[in-house]
């Protein structure tokens, strides 16, 4: 196995880590049904409906 010839510095070490800790947005799609942006494969929190199939019912409070 290779052996490093210099020492690593702390910036570049914490540089190189940063880079794939990076968070992403999630991806949302648009509901259907009312258009609300929704995460994908997940019922609709404003209107209930999954695929275009109620799923489930909602009350108006």
């Amino acid at each position: 196995m290779a052996t490093p010839k210099y020492k690593t510095s702390k910036a570049s070490a914490a540089s190189r880590k940063a880079a794939n800790m990076r968070l992403a947005a999630p991806t949302l799609s648009q509901c259907g049904t009312c258009g609300n942006m929704v995460l994908p494969h997940r019922v609709c929190p404003k209107c209930g409906f999954y695929r275009g199939v109620q799923v489930i019912e909602l009350q108006d409070k």
